[in-house]
Order: C-alpha cells, then structure tokens, then sequence
C-alpha cells in the first residue's frame, strides 16, 4: 500500500421495496440526466439476493450513488428544479433506507494506504 493521499469519496446508499414501478421507472430514468449535472455517479443497482449477518430488514432493492462531495449531494436532494422528481421515488418506494458515507477512492486498492482505513474505521 502506497502512502499517497487519497481522495475522500462521498456515496449515498438507497435501499427500499418497490411499492408502483411506474412511479419509480419515471424517477430513475431521469436519473441518467440528472445525477451527473450535480455532481453524482450511478455505482451500483442489484436486486435483494440473500440475507448473510446483520440486523436490519432486507429491501428489495440496492441503489449506490458516488458523489463529488457532499455538497454535490445535497444540490441534487434540495434543488428546487429537481422538485418532481424526488416525489416520484418518494411515491414509488417505500421502507426506505437512504445512508451517506464517505471514504478513500478505492478504485485503486493498492493506493490505499493503512492510514486510509484507519481513518474510516476510527470513530
């Protein structure tokens, strides 16, 4: 692992149970259009497989957004352009989980220094 700083990335993590796929079709095939203007980058979409450890209530569906920073983020959630947009999802889904992090750019693993993960792990 090399010492080079890393860049922080900052991710939104959606889970939620599809309730009128219409709605929610509507929502995210802007999204291609949208997410990028602010800033926001679609990782991963994948469906519910298999519930291996932990506590918390499976959802159907797992939708991971990286941003440019939080700022990026919170333009896209609180534009007031944006206004039908977010309903639809809202409307679409439900039993919603919506979690940000943020962290070292993995892109790269070898980049990733221990000082990088200590940093995530330390509270």
């Amino acid at each position: 692992m090399s010492a080079n700083p890393q860049k922080k990335k900052f991710y939104a993590l959606n889970m939620f149970d599809v309730v009128d796929l219409e709605k929610y079709l509507a929502y995210f095939s802007r999204l291609p259009e949208e997410a990028p203007q602010y800033g926001g980058r679609m990782v991963a979409f994948g469906r519910f497989r298999d519930n291996v450890a932990g506590d918390l209530t499976p959802r159907q569906v797992l939708f991971l957004v990286e941003w440019e920073s939080e700022e990026a983020f919170s333009s896209f959630r609180d534009d007031p352009d944006l206004a039908d947009l977010h309903p639809l999802r809202e409307s679409g889904t439900a039993s919603y989980v919506w979690q940000t992090f943020d962290g070292p750019d993995m892109s790269d693993p070898a980049d990733v220094s221990l000082d990088d993960v200590l940093a995530v792990l330390k509270p």
